[in-house]
């Protein structure tokens, strides 16, 4: 199948000059983490002297250097170049899914076109490192496509509901929250055609800068008027569970600095606590350990995934049970800090659902 990557480019053009500057932020970022320019032009598939020349124009186009290198110590980004980097990570983690979305739509536009027409499966799921780990796995297997699309917890099941996906995504907090998490899903889950696909459980909780130097460890710290926090957008399903999170522990959202501040991905939450613009957010253990975050954990959520009772047995859906439930993806998820294998690819009917798990 046919697959599309778009891909931010940074141009920097100064006001009234003909004369623009393509920062490879890839370059630099490898510098960052190895303190090696070999390492990055290998990295990038550059030679070391090209790499070199391009660090050299950069700093004479910004005017600053971008990069320091002591002989016997190696090499490591200015200040002005590690901002870069940082804002570089968080317009990827920010963008990174929409543009899956509209690479998916333009896939999509294109497809009736070509000759070759796999099966497709259509999911609708929210955010996450899990997901995306599945999306890796369905994109080696030969004919079959997929069209995932990053949505909200209640959009997805709006999705199945009217016919616009296949499979949808679902996560439920455990504790006392999972009660409303459950009520919500009700609405759109119809027991006669509904099927549920047990997925993964991860860890939801705070994301502080390394060494947690505020001294945060619960939901009642963010009020301190020295944390600042940035939030997830309003239609997230983890903004949702934060919300009730506040309501839970009698919190009003207008004492905490910065929760109207908001990003649309764990990841980007996580790079913006990390770039030093905010010193705390919530979100998945995965994005915080990914970004070199602390991480105080708060619940646990399963993941599950929903379809309709007819597609469960067609071909295409047989495969993606196939891969959730083989050994290979279990290690896969494994590997995810925060993300456990659950009983992956057990599939219950609504009611049994509703009556395991309606309180855990």
């Amino acid at each position: 199948m046919l697959q599309i990557e778009i891909e931010a480019v940074w141009r920097f053009r100064r006001e009234g000059s003909p004369r623009s500057a393509v920062v490879m932020l890839g370059v630099l970022n490898e510098i960052r983490k190895t303190g090696k320019i070999t390492s990055a032009a290998n990295d990038a598939q550059l030679s070391y002297r090209h790499v070199w020349n391009l660090i050299e124009q950069w700093s004479e186009f910004f005017g600053t250097p971008l990069v320091e290198t002591q002989r016997g110590k190696g090499s490591r980004l200015t200040p002005f170049g590690e901002r870069l980097v940082w804002a570089g990570e968080r317009m990827q983690a920010r963008l990174g899914p929409q543009l899956d979305n509209l690479a998916q739509e333009l896939a999509s536009e294109i497809k009736p076109f070509l000759e070759q027409r796999p099966s497709v499966i259509r999911v609708h799921a929210s955010h996450g490192f899990a997901v995306a780990k599945l999306r890796e796995f369905l994109d080696r297997e030969p004919g079959i496509g997929v069209d995932l699309r990053y949505v909200s917890n209640q959009h997805s099941l709006v999705s199945l509901a009217q016919g616009a996906c296949d499979l949808s995504g679902l996560h439920l907090p455990h504790g006392a929250l999972r009660a409303q998490g459950i009520k919500a899903a009700r609405e759109w889950l119809d027991p006669r055609e509904d099927r549920i696909i047990n997925f993964v459980t991860r860890e939801m909780g705070l994301m502080v800068a390394r060494g947690n130097p505020l001294h945060i460890g619960s939901i009642e710290d963010l009020t301190a008027p020295k944390v600042r926090f940035v939030n997830r957008d309003h239609d997230s399903g983890t903004r949702l569970l934060f919300d009730q999170l506040l309501a839970a522990h009698g919190i009003d959202e207008s004492r905490i600095n910065g929760a109207q501040q908001i990003e649309f991905t764990h990841a980007a939450v996580a790079a913006y606590v990390a770039s030093g613009m905010a010193d705390a957010s919530f979100g998945v253990e995965a994005a915080a350990r990914h970004f070199g975050l602390d991480f105080i954990r708060v619940l646990t959520e399963d993941y599950f995934f929903v379809c309709k009772r007819t597609f469960l047995d067609t071909e295409p859906m047989q495969r993606v049970l196939e891969i959730i439930r083989s050994a290979d993806f279990r290690a896969a998820v494994a590997t995810l800090p925060g993300y456990v294998p659950s009983d992956t690819g057990a599939v219950t009917g609504v009611k049994a659902f509703l009556e395991m798990h309606a309180v855990r």
